[in-house]
């Protein structure tokens, strides 16, 4: 399979320190047509930044994530973001949101993370890249709020929730958890979202899908969930590989 775009990676994560451009060399050899690499504070962003100046097909997204809020200032770190942000390779602000699964920052100030980051995305005219983990009402409800541009990705909520993303005119991002063997909600949002809101990810090195279960993932892989989607979606897998191919580069203004 070919023209695939894998719309949330972390090809900076340490589990990839060893083999990282032999592994980004192969994938973009091998059909993979554009990758979003994702920051989650300002060291990894920094990191995306230096990927995507390195590869052509690798773009950038520079935020705070959940898990680091409570360790970044808004004073010290919104100017760096800010500058981060308005480099030519940076097409979004991510990976940004609420997780209140693992709560390794408190909850208020994720919230104030994400807003400001939300409010940011509108200045700046970006899409948004979204974590919600057990966090769908207090996410929705800042999304309903602003209406910014972007994707909930790794969606993990009900076809219900996903018609609340989908009528702010936002994506869902949909990748290895679909081949899971209790994957009900993950097929039903599948089976369900429009062909035009639709991408397909990673979230490389984690959530490798069947058959590689438990094992680094990376972008080549894809394939094995376009298979499911397609096959709930009545179509082939090469279809669903151009389709989010398309809209990736639609919502992230990738020419």
């Amino acid at each position: 399979m070919n023209n695939i775009f894998d719309s949330h990676a972390h090809y900076s994560d340490e589990k990839f320190s060893e083999d990282r451009y032999a592994v980004l060399d192969s994938l973009f050899s091998g059909g993979v047509t554009g990758i979003i690499e994702c920051g989650c504070d300002i060291k990894s962003s920094v990191e995306a930044l230096a990927l995507s100046e390195k590869y052509a097909g690798i773009f950038a997204a520079c935020g705070i994530h959940p898990h680091e809020c409570e360790g970044a200032s808004f004073d010290n770190d919104i100017p760096k973001l800010t500058e981060m942000l308005k480099r030519e390779k940076c097409v979004a602000i991510g990976e940004i949101g609420l997780d209140y699964h693992y709560d390794f920052s408190p909850r208020d100030v994720q919230r104030d993370w994400f807003e400001r980051q939300i409010q940011l995305s509108l200045e700046l005219d970006m899409p948004i890249i979204v974590h919600d983990r057990e966090a769908h009402e207090d996410t929705m409800n800042l999304l309903k709020k602003y209406r910014p541009k972007g994707v909930v990705h790794c969606f993990s909520g009900s076809v219900e929730t996903a018609r609340e993303v989908i009528d702010l005119g936002m994506y869902i991002g949909l990748g290895g958890a679909v081949t899971f063997k209790n994957a009900k909600k993950p097929l039903e949002v599948a089976a369900y979202v429009p062909a035009q809101r639709l991408l397909i990810e990673t979230d490389c090195p984690y959530m490798a899908p069947v058959p590689f279960r438990g094992n680094r993932c990376d972008s080549s892989m894809i394939p094995y969930a376009a298979e499911i989607i397609a096959s709930v979606r009545g179509t082939a897998p090469q279809e669903i590989l151009d389709l989010t191919a398309q809209n990736a580069r639609a919502l992230f203004n990738i020419k």
